[in-house]
């Protein structure tokens, strides 16, 4: 039952971080552009899928 709940809340974490990711696209664009600044969303969502695929096996 746990595993259920962790899987889910694994889920729902990732497709929180896509989320962010996808509208925080922009800020991301000027920030590079503008300030020369890398923002790591890229990273979280592909740490937080990992994680979630791992807790799938």
């Amino acid at each position: 039952m746990f595993d259920r709940i962790r899987t889910a809340a694994l889920f729902g974490l990732h497709q929180a971080t896509v989320a962010v990711g996808i509208s925080l696209f922009p800020v991301a664009v000027f920030a590079r552009k503008q300030l020369g600044i890398n923002v790591p969303i890229g990273r979280l969502v592909e740490t937080t899928g990992e994680v979630y695929e791992a807790t799938e096996e």
